[in-house]
C-alpha cells in the first residue's frame, strides 16, 4: 500500500509532539532542570570549601610565626584540612550516601578546628595587633558566610528535586530514567544552618582569683 510522505511526516511529528508532552507530563523536563540547579549547587558549594581550604595555609602560616603558640590547636587545623581537601567533591558525590557522610563529616571537623583556632588566637596580643592575621580573619568570616549562603540554596535546591522524585507520577519517570534521590546536609537543629560558626574576637572575661583559705 503507498502512503504519502506526507502522510508519514504528518505521523511522525504526531509522534514527536505527543512524545513531547508525556514526558512534560511526567516531569522528565522537571527532572533535567532540576537536576542541572542542583549541579550548579553543589559547585558553589564546593568552591566555597575550596576557598576556605586556600586560606588555611597563609592562616597556619601567620599563627606559627607567633611564639609558644598552642601546638595541639594549630595541628587539628592542619590535620582537619588535609582530610576535608583529601575528599573529591564530584557531582557523583551527592548520589553516595557514605562518601556525602565523610565529606560532610570532614568539613565540619575542619569548621570546628578552625573556630577553636580563632578563639585561642585571643590569648596572644601579638596576633591581635597584627593587621595581616586581621585580614585573614575578615576573610575567612567572609567565607564561612558564603558557605552558609552556598549551603542553604544547595539544600533547598535538592529538597525541591526529591520532593519532584518522590511525587506521582513522576516517581515513575525517576525509575525509569535512574533519576535518584540526592543526599543533603543534615543538622540537628535547622537554625545552624543559617548562621556560620561562633568566632569570637572579644576578650574573655577574666577569670576572678580564687579565694585564700
Amino acid at each position: 500500500m503507498f502512503i504519502s510522505r506526507t502522510l508519514i511526516r504528518g505521523a511522525l511529528l504526531g509522534f514527536i509532539a505527543a512524545s513531547s508532552l508525556a514526558l512534560t507530563g511526567c516531569g522528565y523536563n522537571d527532572f533535567q532542570k532540576l537536576d542541572e540547579a542542583v549541579k550548579a549547587d553543589w559547585s558553589e558549594v564546593v568552591n566555597q570549601y575550596q576557598r576556605r581550604a586556600d586560606l588555611i595555609p597563609n592562616i597556619v602560616a601567620t599563627v606559627k610565626g607567633e611564639a609558644n603558640f598552642e601546638q595541639e590547636t594549630l595541628t587539628k587545623v592542619i590535620e582537619a584540612r588535609s582530610r576535608a581537601t583529601s575528599i573529591q567533591a564530584t557531582p557523583a558525590l551527592v548520589n553516595d550516601p557514605e562518601a556525602f557522610k565523610k565529606f560532610q563529616a570532614a568539613q565540619g571537623e575542619l569548621t570546628g578546628a578552625l573556630s577553636r583556632l580563632m578563639v585561642v588566637s585571643e590569648q596572644y596580643p601579638n596576633l591581635k595587633a597584627n593587621q595581616g592575621f586581621q585580614d585573614l580573619r575578615v576573610q575567612l568570616e567572609g567565607t564561612e558566610n558564603r558557605i552558609t549562603v552556598a549551603r542553604n540554596k544547595y539544600i533547598k535546591g535538592v529538597q525541591e528535586y526529591n520532593v519532584l522524585a518522590r511525587s506521582f507520577p513522576q516517581n515513575l519517570t525517576a525509575m525509569m530514567f535512574s533519576y535518584k534521590l540526592k543526599e543533603n546536609f543534615t543538622v540537628e537543629n535547622e537554625k545552624a544552618i543559617s548562621a556560620p560558626p561562633t568566632i569570637s574576637f572579644d576578650k574573655p572575661a577574666p577569670t576572678a582569683p580564687a579565694a585564700s583559705r
